[in-house]
């Protein structure tokens, strides 16, 4: 079975990351509940994707990947003992249209007869090779001091873990399952309930249970599903740059866009980055809290809320590429009691609660394609939209669902797809 470039990659960055970069310390434990709603919207696309490539669907997520979908992860860890089996459940507002309330279930972890495996001779290490080729910066033209070349042949692991290595955000632990904590978590084996597509969660929230104090809450406008990335059509310029444009998201507070390409002539990977410094993005795809999203503007790495376009300079002009794009929200943090000003006064919270958002694009890197449905006159409505303020209202989360039917490529996308992927 041939083996795609892509899983090679990831083998070998997976394997110089972890000789070269240093562990992070554990977050220390706080001694009341926790609780994360984490809150995504995403809009895949492969335009072109015959149904002979159906089955890549399974690379990003399943037959429901391609097109808008609101997805939401609630966890909750608490260090009070349940009173009986742990049960919990989260109260929503009647516009999520996902009934009264979310079960929290604990999952049952179930135990297993641990055999270990018998010693051998350890096989010949082999260092594997790769070459790969850095880009950044939006523009027509490639910047000075570009591509910035990483060859593991010629590289120690430290090198290359220095070389590899982007910025690093604040690291965000949420709850989970351990020792001397209950926890809870939605979806689970009980409910996987898709989350609707006119689903809003602006309202007041409750999170009750048999571990923990009542929870109450309220979300507004700027907490609520983010609206879906939407991409133009997009532009090649004549020396081979590809204009990239997106519909404007009321509540995002920065964006960020990648592209990994390979060529099959020279094996080299080729990526790129929308920041205007050296930055290959691989820890910015992600929920960022709006510290990191505000430090990283100020670096010249993450595009600000008001920008719309990017143009990806002629790196990848005849390689099939894949676009990641993201555009981070902002957060909800609270805690129960508040924190006292005066640092000499008792602070004992009783509860937690973070809401993070993001919504995410991806769509193949090529002119003429675009990743929804950017010819809706509804759509168009959101390109002089401003971001929302507290104060006022802004358009449901929602209204503006995209075609997620792929319209057949007039550039042969099909088979640089299948090149893209080693097929």
């Amino acid at each position: 079975m041939k083996r795609s470039w892509t899983a090679g990659i990831t083998v070998v960055c997976g394997f110089y990351l972890a000789m070269a970069l240093p562990g992070q310390a554990a977050e220390k434990t706080k001694p009341y509940p926790h609780y994360w709603m984490s809150v995504s919207t995403s809009n895949q696309s492969i335009p072109g994707m015959s149904a002979e490539m159906s089955g890549l669907a399974g690379l990003f997520g399943g037959k429901n990947a391609f097109g808008p979908r609101r997805d939401l992860l609630l966890q909750l860890e608490s260090p009070m003992p349940a009173s009986g089996p742990p049960q919990a459940s989260h109260g929503i507002p009647p516009g999520q249209n996902m009934g009264a309330s979310l079960p929290l279930v604990t999952p049952k972890i179930e135990k297993s007869d641990y055999v270990p495996a018998e010693r051998g001779t350890p096989e010949k290490y082999e260092k594997p090779k790769a070459r790969m080729l850095i880009y950044w910066g939006c523009g027509e033209t490639v910047g000075k001091g570009q591509p910035r070349v990483i060859d593991t042949a010629k590289m120690s692991t430290a090198d290359f873990g220095k070389a590899f290595a982007g910025r690093t955000p604040t690291r965000q632990t949420p709850p989970s399952p351990r020792k001397g904590w209950v926890y809870g978590e939605w979806p689970n084996q009980e409910d996987k309930t898709d989350v609707p597509k006119d689903a809003s969660m602006v309202g007041n929230h409750l999170v009750t249970g048999n571990y923990l104090p009542d929870i109450p809450f309220s979300l507004d406008k700027k907490r609520d599903f983010m609206a879906p990335v939407e991409f133009s059509p997009i532009q090649a310029a004549a020396n081979g740059a590809l204009k990239v444009e997106w519909l404007a998201i009321p509540t995002a507070i920065g964006y960020f866009a990648s592209a990994m390409g390979h060529d099959q002539n020279s094996g080299d990977s080729i990526f790129w980055s929308s920041s205007e410094v050296p930055e290959i993005g691989f820890g910015l795809q992600d929920y960022l809290t709006p510290a990191d999203v505000s430090r990283f503007i100020k670096e010249k790495v993450v595009m600000e809320s008001t920008r719309t376009t990017c143009t990806v300079p002629p790196v990848f002009k005849e390689q099939a590429a894949m676009l990641q794009f993201i555009a981070y929200g902002e957060e909800l943090n609270l805690v129960q009691p508040p924190k006292p000003k005066d640092p000499k006064k008792a602070w004992n919270p009783t509860w937690s609660v973070k809401v993070r958002l993001k919504s995410t694009g991806m769509t193949t890197l090529t002119a003429g394609d675009d990743g929804s449905a950017s010819k809706r006159k509804s759509s168009s409505k959101r390109r002089q939209a401003a971001p929302v303020s507290d104060e006022e209202s802004t358009t449901k989360a929602g209204e503006e669902e995209t075609d997620s039917s792929a319209t057949k490529s007039k550039n042969g996308v099909g088979d640089r797809i299948k090149g893209l992927f080693g097929f």
